[in-house]
């Protein structure tokens, strides 16, 4: 970051200090005399020690009035130049897109919460990662798409945070529509991935493409996809997929659905964790982060900010001083 402070009229001051220096000089050259009575015999009245030092009182305040006026239309100057200081930024923005794809279906309701609530905490650290949410059942719905535009991400995220709670019906409605499309089917896991997959874009660009899922992969219906058809899609489209399983107990990890979820995740170079585990999804961000695969380099940003404080108050102080003076002069 490079940080310079200038002025955004430089040519203002300079003109300023010329006026200013040619008043002075006409001031001195052209001293008006016509209040003055010449009087006889007055040699003597000038070696009066009272009157010469009400001489000099009268001259050093009459020089102080001068440049307290010169000074304050300097710093009047200054102020309409428009003291400014400049930073320039240089940013690198991060080329990771992570879609977070999660089951809605009834038994992961809790989980998701605690998965979309981690993850709200951790885009207040992204830069430049784009960021899109879905949600399945029997089908799937896109809550937003891939954006970088952080404060929708954050509203979208306590939005779906807030439905998964239970606390908001109208907010449920809102982030579950779409998703019961298909009448006695539920949770249908690999259609579900396939769309996440899907989300991605820019397929000419060198970005990273990686899936967050949350699912007990308990399917109940005719799903398009299989679990492993899905994860086959991702690893040809060079998406990794990182699985969270909705277990509170070790146990359940050797479930059938469990052994299936983490062959599917790994095969594609993702990882597989239990929800419950606090550390799961900074863990997988952590993955996420280290795959980047290049950074982007955005045109340097600048940032202009105002320095005229010092100004402003040298020219109260000088304006001050000017009505100061000029009383005691005309006393």
């Amino acid at each position: 970051m490079v940080t310079r402070a200038g002025l955004e009229v430089p040519w203002l001051v300079p003109a300023v200090l010329v006026v200013v220096v040619v008043a002075l000089v006409v001031g001195l050259l052209l001293r008006d005399r016509r209040g003055t009575t010449p009087v006889a015999n007055t040699d003597d009245l000038r070696r009066v020690p009272a009157l010469r030092a009400w001489r000099v009182r009268y001259r050093v305040l009459r020089v102080g009035v001068a440049l307290a006026v010169a000074v304050a239309a300097v710093a009047a100057a200054v102020l309409a130049a428009r003291p400014v200081t400049v930073q320039e930024r240089t940013r690198e923005l991060a080329t990771r897109d992570i879609v977070l794809c999660l089951d809605v279906s009834g038994s992961m309701l809790e989980y998701d919460e605690r998965v979309v609530a981690t993850f709200e905490q951790l885009v207040e650290g992204f830069t430049g990662e784009r960021v899109a949410l879905s949600v399945f059942d029997s089908t799937s719905a896109t809550v937003f798409p891939l954006t970088d535009d952080y404060e929708l991400v954050t509203s979208e995220l306590r939005r779906a945070r807030e439905a998964f709670a239970g606390d908001d019906e109208d907010e449920q409605a809102d982030v579950f529509r779409g998703t019961a499309g298909i009448e006695g089917q539920a949770s249908l896991v690999g259609d579900g991935v396939a769309s996440c997959t899907l989300l991605f874009d820019q397929y000419d660009a060198t970005r990273s493409r990686s899936v967050v899922l949350a699912t007990d992969n308990e399917v109940w219906g005719s799903p398009v996809y299989t679990m492993p058809a899905a994860a086959d899609l991702a690893t040809s489209r060079g998406v990794v997929v990182y699985a969270l399983y909705p277990v509170d107990d070790d146990e359940f990890l050797g479930a059938s659905t469990a052994a299936e979820l983490r062959i599917a995740a790994e095969g594609t170079g993702g990882t597989f964790a239990a929800v419950a585990d606090p550390g799961a999804v900074p863990t997988i961000l952590d993955r996420v982060q280290d795959s980047q695969l290049t950074a982007m380099q955005v045109d340097p940003e600048q940032v202009v900010t105002d320095d005229d404080d010092p100004w402003v108050w040298l020219l109260y102080v000088t304006g001050l001083a000017v009505v100061v003076l000029a009383w005691r002069v005309r006393a």
